[in-house]
């Protein structure tokens, strides 16, 4: 086992080395593979991003509740106090039927027509504003507001929070399908790099095999270039899209201090960061894989 450990240690070894005494010759595949992931990562970013804004916007969605006509003052605290206490409620304001009357008589366009009423035909109501605003709580809410007592209607506007959602979930599935392309890309690139390695050491395969080394042996070295190349990749991505945050921010922050607003869009959590640099791994090692699964029992010494 110990021996084992330390075959793998000193082959990761070699090859980062090795790697490293050649930089300009992994630059340019590294640049490709950090651009190539950083355009799901990107989107992802931004999408978090949204996701976090979405439901502290200033054009809430509203539940209009009214009561029935023949409500009490009674019936209405008994309303209000449970309303109150629901926790998906994030505020409420009761607009009693004789305020909404004199409301609707100072509007230029009906003020004859309440002017002339001989009673007032208006219900006492409820103004709610959700703590969740996705469309399914929005739904829950009504249902559960529309049990209570003397309750008569339930207006909810709802129809941009659904578009909004909608949106942020087709975003989501772009981000993924992008995410999965690009991911095949990525395994091309890498796999393509590793046949050329292959090609230009087939003497030394040649050579290895003869003295005894296994194909598993040979084709260590491979695998660990094949991962430590996509691993640079995902930093190299980490970067671009990190500076990309910075860089925005410079603007955004002056644009959200005309609406007093102190927003910034938010890198990749370290989370995040280290799932991109887990998977671009991943990727790297894949794509290794396949390219010397077959190559490597290609070469036979002659």
């Amino acid at each position: 086992m110990i021996h084992s450990l330390s075959t793998h240690w000193h082959t990761f070894l070699f090859v980062l080395l090795r790697l490293l005494r050649n930089p300009a010759a992994n630059l340019l595949t590294t640049a490709v593979i950090g651009i190539t992931l950083s355009l799901p990562a990107g989107m992802y970013t931004l999408l978090q991003n949204v996701d976090a804004i979405a439901p502290n916007v200033q054009t809430n969605p509203q539940i209009s509740l009214f009561l029935t006509v023949t409500a009490t003052k009674s019936d209405a605290q008994q309303v209000q106090t449970i309303i109150e206490k629901n926790p998906a409620i994030k505020s409420v304001r009761f607009v009693p039927r004789d305020q909404a009357l004199n409301e609707l008589k100072q509007n230029p366009g009906l003020s004859q027509i309440a002017n002339s009423l001989d009673r007032n035909p208006l219900p006492d109501a409820f103004i709610i504003e959700p703590g969740n605003i996705t469309p399914p709580a929005l739904d829950q809410l009504r249902d559960e507001l529309s049990a209570l007592p003397n309750v008569a209607h339930i207006q909810l506007d709802s129809a941009w929070a659904k578009r909004l959602h909608a949106l942020i979930q087709l975003g989501h599935q772009a981000v993924t399908i992008l995410a999965f392309l690009l991911g095949f890309a990525l395994i091309a690139i890498t796999g393509n790099t590793i046949r050329l390695q292959i090609l230009t050491q087939r003497e030394e395969i040649e050579v290895s095999k003869l003295i005894g080394a296994t194909n598993a042996f040979i084709r260590r070295p491979f695998l660990y270039h094949g991962a430590l190349q996509g691993l640079a990749g995902g930093i190299a991505a980490w970067m671009i899209v990190t500076l990309s945050v910075i860089l925005l921010n410079t603007n955004i922050s002056e644009l959200a201090q005309l609406y007093s607003s102190d927003f910034q869009l938010q890198p990749l959590t370290p989370l995040d960061s280290l799932i991109m640099l887990g998977l671009s791994a991943s990727l790297g090692l894949l794509g290794a894989f396949g390219a010397v699964w077959q190559s490597i029992k290609c070469i036979e010494p002659r």
